[in-house]
């Protein structure tokens, strides 16, 4: 087993940490965690072809823009997003808001990954 810092990891890479393939060896999941600091603006949410993911917002309150719909999400609360589907994320808060994604893949399709 091994145990990753994402908290560390995410401040020292741009706010944000994934853990993929090459991380976990393995095609099957993924995991995002990051931060978006006070005032920052327009951060892309995008599952991409082939793959579904869960958004959850840990602390903060943030604002998503689509292009179908714009809505809130509050700490503790979590969307669905799958393929193309995309939005930006802006920091509607007073406080760096933090958010984890979990996703997978919902269709067969190929990374590179040498494992």
């Amino acid at each position: 087993m091994h145990i990753y810092n994402v908290s560390d990891l995410a401040l020292n890479n741009e706010c944000e940490c994934v853990l993929g393939s090459t991380d976990l060896k393995t095609h099957a999941c993924y995991l995002v965690y990051g931060v978006l600091k006070l005032d920052e603006k327009e951060r892309l949410i995008k599952a991409g072809k082939g793959h579904e993911e869960i958004v959850c917002l840990t602390s903060g309150e943030v604002l998503l823009k689509g292009e179908k719909e714009t809505f809130n999400l509050k700490q503790g609360q979590a969307f669905h997003i799958k393929g193309d589907e995309a939005y930006l994320m802006d920091n509607a808060g007073s406080v760096d808001a933090v958010y984890v994604i979990a996703g997978g893949h919902s269709e067969a399709h190929n990374h590179k990954w040498e494992g």
